[in-house]
């Protein structure tokens, strides 16, 4: 059986919310390659709601609708960001030595 800090958290969630992992010794395969693209994707999505965000917040005329929305796709963002993070901390501590 593989151990848990062989599996990869894919960035995106299966039925009911559930995460997907991928178990596999090949990085450069299909399904590795489709979730490194997503994973560039939203985070470069991520990039863009920032800058989206700076500039609402400094426009006067943003109404409640605005901030709402936004607040709701920055929600999203950070989700995956740290789906993301989650995901490639565990690549490190799989492929790192521990240091005491």
């Amino acid at each position: 059986m593989t151990e848990p800090n062989e599996l990869r958290l894919l960035p995106w969630s299966g039925p009911e919310g559930k995460p997907c992992f991928l178990s596999t010794d090949d990085n450069g395969g299909y399904m590795s390659r489709l979730a490194d693209n997503i994973e560039a994707v939203q985070l470069g999505t991520a990039v863009e709601l920032l800058e989206e965000a700076s500039d609402t917040l400094v426009d006067q005329e943003a109404g409640p609708e605005d901030l709402r929305r936004l607040a709701k796709e920055l929600t999203g963002a950070l989700r995956d960001v740290l789906r993301v993070a989650t995901s490639r901390g565990y690549v490190l501590a799989a492929s790192e030595p521990h240091r005491f």
